[in-house]
């Protein structure tokens, strides 16, 4: 079935960095536009960044754009977010989903705190 784990989440000081990492099974990874998201506490869900399946493409929220990059390895059926320059408004819960799909992986935990 389809899956997404994500992993590389953690606690980093304000305008420090972290890159997470996301591992999708179940379905073409190739085939598949990758997104990421967030949710911070009180707060829905929502879109962080968007990557098209040659990687070529890719789309930010307003509140993340160059200070994020998106990429993806096809061969390794893996997506990336590198986040830089972060801000305590960037702690949430961070997950990884194909574009096609229903399915929501467990998340990984950014927490921006001096």
């Amino acid at each position: 079935q389809v899956q997404f784990v994500e992993s590389g989440g953690g606690l980093v000081q304000p305008g420090g960095s972290l890159r997470l990492s996301c591992t999708a099974s179940g379905f073409i990874f190739g085939a598949a536009v990758m997104k990421w998201y967030r949710q911070a506490p009180g707060k829905e869900r929502e879109f962080v960044a968007r990557i098209d399946t040659t990687g070529r493409r890719k789309n930010y929220a307003d509140s993340v754009q160059g200070r994020f990059i998106i990429t993806r390895d096809n061969a390794k059926r893996m997506s990336f977010l590198q986040m830089n320059s972060l801000k305590p408004e960037d702690t949430a819960v961070y997950y990884c989903k194909a574009d096609n799909s229903a399915t929501w992986g467990q998340g990984t935990q950014v927490t921006v705190d001096s």
